[in-house]
Parts: C-alpha cells; structure tokens; sequence
C-alpha cells in the first residue's frame, strides 16, 4: 500500500485481536488510524488511535465518525451468543454499520468473513456470516472480503487455552479421532492480507489461509510438544466431547467449546484448498513460541462481555 500520512482508515475493534493486528499495519504504512470500539478503555498511551464509540443505536453517530476515511476495516463480529446479543443481533448491527460507512462516503471496506459461509448452513455464525456478506453487496461501497478459518499467533484463545489445558489438565479429549482438518492463518498475515486489500478497488472474495492444513490431532500434539505437557489426549465421542466442555466452562467461568463450534470443524468447515495467503506455518510458529503458551488462561467472556477491571494484564503476547 502506498504511504498517506493523511489519509483516515476506521478499524472496528482496533483494541482486540484481528483489528489490532490490522491498525498496527496501517500505522506501519504511515496511516492515520480510527477505531470504532466497545471498549474504549483499552486504548494504551501512546498508541495514536483515535477513538469513537461503536455505538449501533445511532446510526447518525456512527456515519460521522467514519465522515473522511478512506478504508473501513470490519472485524465486528460475536463468536457465541451470550445476553441479549446473538447472531441475528450481530447481522442487525453489521447491516447498521455498513450503511453508515456508505453514508460517509467511505471509499472501501474490507470485511472479515469466514470461511464456507452459507446461507442455508445449519450453524447461525456461518449463516449469519453469509448475511453480511450479501448486505455488503447492496450497499454500492468497493469491497473486499476475506475469509479465515482460525487465527493464530499475538494474544489469540483458541491455541492459547489449548495449551493452558495441556499444561494443567492429566487428560485432554479430542472429539472423534480428531481427523477433521485445520488451516488457520498467523493474526499478521491476515493484517497484512486486509491492509493490501484496502488499497485495491477491484471486488475480491478470498480464503484467508496459510501454507499449512493439519488435523486437529495434529494441531494438538503439536502444541503438548511445544509446552513439554504430559498431558494423555484421548478421543470422544463428539457429544460426550460437548458436553465435558460445557462442565469444564462453568468452573472456568467462560465458554470454551460450543456443540456448534465442534460440530462446523468436525463437518470440515475450517479448512480450505484455497492457495496460501500467509506464510507464517502453524507447526514452526508453534514450537518457536512453546514456552510462553497457556502460562495464563484467556477468557473469552471477559475479554468481549465482562468489564474492563477484571481483565488481568498478562504480559505481551507471544507474536
């Protein structure tokens, strides 16, 4: 991408994952970066973001926030329903969002989908993914999309916390024989993906995916290897598999597997045969940064749902 010093881009969650990784990219290229956020509070000193709220019940407010910037970034999504926010919730506002950046004037939107999104797919995060993908279609704004499976790398969960189980757990349980594939892409790579993206004006549709696809059972030996675990991993039936984490959640005070999450990687959902569009391969990343996975459980819940004072400051993520 060229460098505009004074050119504006607006990343939705530029706090949180995906969108910090993608806000750290466009500063590097010289961009003047805009969040919109539902955590304000996590802006860090120093960080040279400016911030407006993420506010979906104004409309109005949203469009002036993004009044100027070149490039929307949307991350905007929920994993799992939790409170009065589900995936339907999630469609509405994304629908709001979307309108309110063509209200602007904005000139391009790369959107973070998912990959396999369907609109006729039993699971409401593929479905509603798909959603927003065909409401990105009617607002008349250039557009990209990209699609990841999993991410990895920085402060992500999902490797995070199966290593936090490896190293605290006697037995870890994978559902089935864990033979359902897996192709996530490095957190950077896709920051770097989107940032490309924004500055194209040709429409784009792409699997966000690295160089390597692995079994699940792969992906988690690989991980008890990098942390030096003991750990015995044994298969499950998936519904048994479930409902473990569900009890396992309650004493963690968080969600760590849903039945439809397990149910979509098990159906194949998060791999692709699509080219590679990181390089960064999951294994080496892996037992490079071994030693520093799961020395602290990440929960999801209080990352997106809980406020800010009982989020504890674990030190800088491995990257």
């Amino acid at each position: 991408m060229t460098t505009h010093p004074d050119t504006l881009d607006v990343v939705t969650g530029a706090f949180s994952y995906s969108g910090a990784a993608i806000a750290r990219e466009l500063q590097a290229a010289g961009r003047r970066v805009r969040t919109l956020t539902g955590h304000p509070d996590r802006a860090r000193a120093g960080a040279e973001i400016e911030v407006r709220p993420l506010n979906f019940d104004d409309p109005g407010e949203l469009t002036r926030s993004m009044r100027g910037a070149h490039t929307l970034y949307n991350t905007y999504w929920v994993r799992f329903a939790h409170g009065h926010i589900d995936h339907d919730a999630a469609v509405a506002n994304s629908r709001v969002l979307l309108e309110a950046a063509a209200s602007a004037g904005v000139q391009r939107i790369v959107h973070v989908s998912i990959t396999h999104p369907s609109l006729d797919s039993p699971y409401p995060y593929f479905r509603g993914k798909a959603q927003v993908e065909q409401i990105l279609g009617q607002v008349g704004v250039s557009q990209a999309i990209v699609r990841p499976a999993i991410l990895f790398g920085g402060d992500g969960v999902l490797i995070n916390n199966v290593a936090w189980l490896l190293r605290h757990l006697p037995v870890f349980a994978v559902g089935g024989h864990g033979s359902y594939r897996v192709r996530g892409i490095h957190v950077q790579d896709l920051a770097r993906l989107c940032v490309e993206l924004g500055g194209r004006t040709d429409t784009v549709v792409m699997d966000a995916v690295g160089p390597q696809s692995v079994t699940f059972r792969e992906l988690v030996d690989a991980v008890r290897a990098a942390v030096g675990s003991h750990t015995v991993v044994v298969p499950l039936p998936g519904p048994v598999l479930t409902g473990l984490s569900r009890a396992l959640s309650l004493v963690l005070r968080d969600t760590l597997l849903t039945r439809d999450e397990y149910q979509a990687m098990a159906g194949g959902l998060a791999d692709s045969d699509a080219p590679s569009t990181g390089t960064i391969v999951f294994t080496d990343w892996v037992a490079e940064h071994g030693p520093n996975l799961g020395r602290h459980y990440a929960n999801e819940l209080d990352r997106h749902f809980r406020t800010a004072s009982k989020l504890q400051a674990d030190g800088p993520p491995p990257s």
